[in-house]
C-alpha cells in the first residue's frame, strides 16, 4: 500500500462542465450530431439484435496498440473499485506511457483519488440506471448525457469493462458508453449470449465465484499482452519465454489490492490515536454500505464481541456512516466504545486501519479497504459470494455458515437475491463465539476459528443433468441403502425429491437450483425425468423414486431398526394423521413428533427447538417445493439430524386426504391427469410439470434458458 506523498496531482474529474459551456456557446453542433447518430444506431442495433461491435468467436485474438496513445477506459461498479486496483497497476506497469482514465460512481471516486496509476477519473451516477424508468429522471439523464459527451471527446483506443454483464439493460448501457468512446477494442467477460455482443475481445465469464474478481480483471489485462502484434509493437525484443514470464508475473505479483493515501492522512490518524491515548485498537464496522442491508450481521452480536474485547483490554473503535446501524450496536453494548461514525473520510479510515490490531466487519466496502490496508481482519459473509469477493490468508479469516443455499446473491451468472432471504439463517449460524475465537487467534491468543461446513461425506452414484438440475441415477433399493449410510455418519444430509415441476421452477429460481445441486441425494420423482435423461443422452435414470414411497419404506425401516422419525408440515392435523396411519401399519415405528408449523422465518426458531428436543434421526418436511427445500437448507446444520427429506404432498396421500393415482397411471406417467381430474385447481402446476417441461427439453432452441450451472439444453446425438 502506498503511503508516501503523491508525486502527481490528484486525477482530474471529467470535463463535463467545460463541454456543457461549449455547447451553450454553439460549439457543440458536431457533438450533438454524433450523439444523435449514435443513439439511432444503438436503437436500431438493439431492435435488430446486431450491436455496433461484433464479438470475436475466439477468446485469444490479435490486435495492435500503440503504448504511447490514450489507451484505456476502465469501468468499475461500486463493489469492483478496490478489486480492480491490481489490474490497473498491471496496466500501468506494462504501459507506463499510456493514458488511463477510470469511469466510476461519485461516492467511490475518493478510493482512487490519489492513485499514481490513473490519469483522470470520470465520476458519474450512470450505475444508478437499473431499470428503464430511471431514464425518465431528468437529473440522471442529464448526468448520463454529460458523461457520454466527456467520453466521446477523448477518443479512446481500448475499453476494459470490469463488470459482469448480468442483465441485458446493463449490457445496453455499457454498449452505449463503448460506442461513444470511439474505441475499436472493447475487452470484457463473455457470457456466451447476446449480452456480450458489445465486446470485440473477451475472456470467458465462468460465473460469480468460480474465480475471484481480481483474477478476472488480471486476465483481461493479460489478454492484451497475449496478442502477438501487440507484443511486437509494445515489447520489442521479448522472447517467447520472456513474454510468458511477464504474463506470469502480472498474475502473481499484482494480486494485492492497494489504496494510496497522503502524509496528511497518516498524520491525522497518529493525532487521533494520541488524543484518545490508545494504540493498536480493534476497528469494527457493523454495516454493509448503501447497496444491500441483507449482508448485515446482528448489531447485538457485534455488541457482544466488542464488549468481550474491551473487557480484555483492547480499545474498540466503531466506524461507518449513520446508515450503517452503528447506533443500534452502541445501544446494545455494556462498555463504551470510541464512536467515529461519520467522522472519517475514506483516506483517514485507511490510515486508521493501518494502525489497528484487528478489523471485524461484514461484506462491505470497508472490508475491501481493510484488505488493502493489510490489517488482520475477520469478514462475516452471509448471502453474498465469498468466493468472488472474500479474502482469506494468514492474517485474514473469512467466516460463513456454508449451508447449501449459501450464497444466494451473485451466483453463476445472475444477481440472485440481493437482500438474501427473510430468515437470514446463514448469518444467524455465525455466533459471537466464532468471531471472538477467530479474533483471538489472529491476536495470537488461541485458535479455533469457524470452518466452512459440508453437507455430509457420502459419495453416491453418477448424476443426470436435466436443464442444469443434477439428479442422481439411483434405484429405490439403492436410495434406502444410501439413507441408512447417511444415518450412520451422524452428519446432516439433505434429500430432494425432484420432479419435472422442480426443474421448471429451478430455471428462474437460481437459489432453488443451487440447493438441489448441492443436496446429498436428488431423487428422480417423475417419469418425465427418466424420459428427458434418455432424450438428452444423460446417464440413465433407472426408475422413479417417489417421495411418498420413500416415507413408507423408512417407516417400515424404523419399525425394524428403531430409527426415530419426525413429521413436519402439511395442513394442520395432516402430519399427525399420516403418522397415525403409519403407526397403525407398523406398530413398532418410532415416531417422536408431528407438527404442522410453517416455513416462514418467524417460526423457524420455535420449530427448530421442537425438533431438537425430539432428537430424531430422520425429518420429513412437507411444505411443498421450493419452500420445504429452502427451509431444510437454512436449518439443517442447527438441527443435528442425519437426514432431512422434502416430501411435498406425501402426508396428504398417506393420510387419505388426497387420493393417489392408480398404479397403472403412475407407470405410464399419467399421474398428472389423475390430479387434474380430481384437483383442477392445480392446473398451473400441471402446466409447468408437463407441457412447459416438455417444451424446454424437446425444443431448446425455441425455449429461453437462463444462465446456470452447465445447462444441458436439448443435446441429442
Amino acid at each position: 500500500m502506498c503511503c508516501c506523498p503523491h508525486p502527481l496531482a490528484p486525477p482530474q474529474e471529467g470535463g463535463g462542465d467545460k463541454m456543457r459551456e461549449d455547447l451553450v456557446r454553439g460549439g457543440g453542433d458536431k457533438m450533438r450530431e454524433d450523439l444523435v447518430r449514435g443513439w439511432v444506431g444503438l436503437f436500431n442495433a438493439s431492435c435488430s439484435g446486431v450491436w455496433p461491435y461484433a464479438p470475436t468467436m475466439a477468446y485469444l485474438t490479435h490486435f495492435t496498440y500503440d503504448g504511447d496513445s490514450r489507451c484505456k477506459l476502465i469501468w468499475l461498479k461500486n463493489h469492483q473499485t478496490v478489486s480492480a486496483t491490481p489490474a490497473i497497476h498491471a496496466v500501468r506497469q506494462t504501459y507506463p506511457n499510456s493514458i488511463i482514465d477510470v469511469l466510476l460512481s461519485h461516492h467511490t471516486k475518493a478510493i482512487l483519488q490519489y492513485s499514481p496509476h490513473i490519469n483522470n477519473l470520470i465520476a458519474s451516477d450512470n450505475f444508478r440506471f437499473s431499470c428503464l424508468r430511471d431514464a425518465l429522471k431528468p437529473k440522471l439523464f442529464r448526468e448520463f448525457f454529460s458523461m457520454l459527451r466527456t467520453v466521446h471527446s477523448q477518443k479512446y483506443d481500448i475499453v476494459l469493462v470490469f463488470h459482469h454483464l448480468t442483465t441485458k439493460l446493463g449490457a445496453l448501457k455499457y454498449a452505449t458508453i463503448s460506442y461513444f468512446s470511439g474505441a475499436k477494442t472493447i475487452i470484457g467477460l463473455d457470457t456466451q449470449d447476446s449480452r456480450s455482443r458489445l465486446l470485440t475481445h473477451s475472456i470467458p465469464d465462468l460465473g460469480f465465484g468460480v474465480r475471484h474478481e481480481i483474477d478476472y480483471w488480471l486476465d483481461m489485462v493479460c489478454l492484451i499482452l497475449e496478442g502477438q502484434s501487440l507484443l511486437c509493437q509494445s515489447n520489442q525484443g521479448l522472447t517467447l519465454h520472456e513474454q510468458q514470464s511477464l504474463l506470469c508475473r502480472i498474475k502473481t505479483e499484482n494480486r494485492y489490492t492497494e489504496l494510496t493515501i497522503l502524509l496528511e492522512h497518516e498524520a491525522w490518524a497518529e493525532q487521533q490515536l494520541a488524543t484518545m491515548n490508545i494504540s493498536s485498537p480493534i476497528i469494527m464496522h457493523p454495516g454493509s454500505g448503501q447497496f444491500s442491508t441483507g449482508r448485515r450481521w446482528s448489531p447485538k452480536k457485534f455488541a457482544h464481541v466488542a464488549d468481550v474485547f474491551q473487557e480484555d483490554g483492547y480499545p474498540v473503535i466503531i466506524v461507518g456512516t449513520h446508515a450503517d446501524n452503528t447506533q443500534s450496536m452502541i445501544t446494545c453494548m455494556k462498555t463504551s466504545p470510541i464512536n467515529l461514525t461519520g467522522k472519517t473520510t475514506i483516506h483517514q479510515l485507511t490510515a486508521l486501519l493501518k494502525r489497528s490490531a484487528l478489523f471485524i466487519g461484514g461484506d462491505s466496502g470497508v472490508c475491501h479497504i481493510a484488505a488493502a490496508s493489510s490489517v488482520p481482519m475477520i469478514t462475516i459473509f452471509g448471502s453474498t459470494n465469498a468466493r468472488a469477493w472474500g479474502y482469506s490468508g494468514e492474517k485474514q479469516i473469512l467466516l460463513q455458515a456454508g449451508i447449501p443455499c449459501q450464497p444466494c446473491a451473485y451466483i453463476n451468472h445472475t444477481v440472485g437475491l440481493l437482500e438474501g432471504c427473510s430468515a437470514k439463517t446463514c448469518l444467524k449460524l455465525i455466533t459471537p463465539d466464532h468471531v471472538i475465537n477467530a479474533g483471538k487467534h489472529l491476536l495470537e491468543v488461541c485458535t479455533s476459528p469457524l470452518k466452512e461446513r459440508g453437507c455430509g461425506g457420502v459419495c453416491v452414484s453418477e448424476k443426470a443433468n436435466i436443464l442444469g438440475v443434477y439428479i442422481h441415477a439411483v434405484t429405490f433399493s439403492q436410495t434406502i441403502d444410501i439413507i441408512e449410510t447417511f444415518i450412520a455418519t451422524e452428519k446432516p444430509h439433505q434429500i430432494t425429491t425432484v420432479n419435472p415441476e422442480f426443474v421448471v421452477t429451478a430455471q428462474h429460481d437460481i437459489v432453488f437450483r443451487q440447493i438441489i445441486n448441492r443436496s446429498a441425494l436428488a431423487l428422480p420423482d417423475g417419469i418425465g425425468l427418466l424420459k428427458a435423461a434418455k432424450w438428452l443422452n444423460e446417464p440413465t435414470l433407472p426408475e422413479r423414486v417417489a417421495g411418498v414411497d420413500v416415507v413408507k419404506a423408512l417407516a417400515k425401516l424404523s419399525a425394524e431398526r428403531g430409527y426415530r422419525l419426525y413429521f413436519l408440515g402439511a395442513r394442520p392435523g395432516v402430519a399427525e394423521m399420516a403418522m397415525a396411519v403409519l403407526k397403525k401399519r407398523y406398530p413398532n415405528m418410532v415416531a417422536v413428533g408431528a407438527f404442522a408449523g410453517s416455513p416462514s422465518a418467524k417460526d423457524e426458531d420455535m420449530i427448530v427447538a421442537k425438533i431438537q428436543m425430539a432428537k430424531p434421526d430422520i425429518v420429513f418436511v412437507a411444505y411443498g417445493a421450493p419452500r420445504q427445500d429452502k427451509w431444510i437448507a437454512r436449518n439443517m446444520h442447527r438441527l443435528s439430524v442425519a437426514v432431512l427429506i422434502g416430501v411435498g404432498g406425501a402426508f396428504d396421500f398417506i393420510s387419505g386426504v388426497t387420493t393417489r393415482a392408480p398404479k397403472w397411471m403412475q407407470n405410464y406417467g399419467l399421474e398428472w391427469l389423475h390430479r387434474l381430474m380430481y384437483q383442477p385447481s392445480r392446473w398451473r402446476r400441471i402446466w409447468n410439470a408437463v407441457p412447459k417441461f416438455m417444451w424446454l427439453v424437446y425444443f431448446p432452441t425455441l425455449a429461453k434458458h437462463p444462465q446456470g450451472e452447465g445447462n444441458n439444453m436439448g443435446r441429442r446425438n
